[in-house]
């Protein structure tokens, strides 16, 4: 709807019906639309946090995984029942 207020083709009285919308909502999403719409299609996103080492999380999984195994032997071991169901 802010696009066609923005685009001007309808009245805003005419989208207001349209979308059975008060006139004065009409005019806040355009006005939104018109001071957020650089941050949506202007600039380049840029990275908010960067992405974690592939290489360093695999390891961590495999570092994970032996000491999971180490444990569930130990737990064999001393005869104690296993925390799997």
């Amino acid at each position: 709807m802010a696009l066609e207020a923005l685009r001007g083709t309808k009245t805003l009285a005419g989208l207001s019906t349209l979308f059975d919308v008060h006139p004065n909502q009409t005019t806040t999403w355009k006005a939104q639309l018109l001071e957020g719409a650089e941050g949506v299609f202007g600039a380049e996103p840029s990275a908010s946090a960067p992405s974690p080492d592939l290489k360093d999380l695999h390891a961590k999984i495999g570092q994970l995984a032996l000491e999971i195994d180490f444990l569930a032997g130990a737990l064999g071991k001393a005869g104690l029942p296993s925390a799997k169901r």
